[in-house]
């Protein structure tokens, strides 16, 4: 664990190994990463080998033949993978973040989900959870989807279409979030691609180029009754909201990966740039060495709080249900600081890194996209306010229960009927 001594939150050798395992994975995708952020283009390859070397297992219990690999190893991997590209490890993060959550909460069907664990163990299949239409946006802010599920003999017609389909081109199964019809009712289902399924090649962004988040259209697709995999009743906990949505955590890793890709190379770059007017290599600059050490800040800082969420949370089973203002907070934190990190290594290198075809260009590209993922800073914003106001209006509320049973006490001691 000797190579791994210098990172505060690797904790023990299994950590190491799977970190390990998580760079040599990088450093191979890292090679084609540029073509496919230029070009736009699902990175098959990249996939070819992921699914070689087991990384769609990681998450699946070991039950039906995965690692099942804990919160905290997750975020360690993932957090490893996007410093060689951050299309990939965002879209992959999506499939391991959806078995780690239905193996915690255990909402579908036993026999479904033991399907699609093996499927992904033994075929490296992938899965994810479509929960985004462009009229509505993402379901997570509520109302009802204009996807619609239909009643049928033995099963359920689905017709709508989704939007932001990340994993669109390799995907054979997906849930979606669709309303239920005769019920009156959203419920989550299980969908395989057939005849009835369309990709549409929608996704053309600005970063994350390579997750081939496409729309998916659904005319009429046939599922059986067991592809309803739950009922969301309302304002009662789903998987989704379950356990603090921490396994959310997954996002904010990815772009501290991100970011910690632009650290290094600009580190590297200040420590192999020799600069005549100084004398030196611009390490020796104090401006750069400020800037060094703003980065050292926030990625130090953002680190700490990603791993010590995901510490707390697993290590103090009462706390599973708490943590949600911190999970959430902490997607903002880290995300933002990401995307500083990645401005001030582009101060470091300096206007090359403007370039189309230089690394910290797209690297500056990718870590915008983490502002546009759930959730998003003005939800956090507005549950951290609510919940504030909550708190007091709570405490009132208590202070006046105290009063209130003082002077009952009071009255009953003088023999006073109020």
């Amino acid at each position: 664990m000797t190579r791994f001594s210098d990172d505060f939150f690797i904790r023990n050798e299994r950590e190491a190994e799977l970190a390990c395992y998580a760079d040599r994975l990088a450093k191979k995708i890292e090679k084609t990463a540029g073509v496919y952020d230029e070009t736009g283009t699902f990175p098959y390859e990249h996939f070819q080998l992921l699914k070689e070397e087991g990384y769609f297992k990681l998450t699946v219990p070991k039950k039906y033949g995965g690692e099942e690999i804990s919160l905290y190893e997750m975020l360690l991997v993932q957090e490893r993978l996007a410093k060689g590209d951050g299309s990939t490890a965002l879209s992959a993060g999506w499939h391991l973040l959806t078995f780690m959550n239905v193996r915690q909460t255990r909402p579908w069907p036993e026999h479904v989900f033991e399907k699609l664990c093996r499927d992904a163990v033994e075929k490296g299949e992938l899965i994810n959870i479509i929960n985004t239409e462009r009229k509505i946006g993402n379901l997570a802010r509520g109302g009802k989807p204009s996807t619609i599920a239909k009643r049928t003999a033995g099963g359920y017609f689905i017709s709508g279409r989704k939007a932001f389909a990340s994993l669109a081109p390799i995907l054979n199964h997906f849930t979606i979030i669709a309303y239920l019809e005769d019920e009156d009712i959203n419920a989550e289902f299980l969908v395989t691609k057939n005849e009835q399924v369309k990709v549409i090649e929608t996704w053309n962004s600005m970063g994350m180029r390579g997750t081939g988040s496409h729309d998916i259209e659904m005319k009429e697709v046939f599922v059986p009754d067991d592809a309803l995999l739950t009922r969301l009743e309302p304002n009662q906990s789903d998987r989704f909201s379950a356990d603090s949505r921490i396994y959310s955590l997954e996002i904010p890793a990815v772009y501290l990966g991100i970011a910690g890709a632009a650290r290094d190379f600009a580190l590297e770059f200040a420590d192999s740039t020799y600069s005549h007017s100084l004398g030196d290599y611009i390490k020796s600059a104090g401006h750069v060495r400020q800037k060094i050490g703003e980065i050292e800040l926030l990625l130090k800082s953002s680190r700490s709080i990603l791993y010590s969420l995901a510490e707390r949370w697993e290590r103090d089973p009462s706390l599973k249900e708490k943590l949600g203002n911190e999970v959430s907070m902490a997607k903002h934190i880290i995300c933002n600081n990401a995307i500083k990190i990645t401005e001030i290594a582009m101060r470091i290198v300096g206007g090359s890194s403007l370039s189309r075809y230089h690394k910290l260009e797209r690297l500056f590209r990718d870590v915008q996209c983490g502002l546009f993922n759930p959730p998003h800073d003005d939800m956090v914003i507005e549950q951290l306010a609510a919940s504030a106001l909550a708190e007091v209006s709570d405490k009132k509320g208590k202070i006046q229960e105290y009063f209130d049973q003082k002077e009952e006490i009071k009255l009953a001691h003088t023999g006073i009927d109020k």
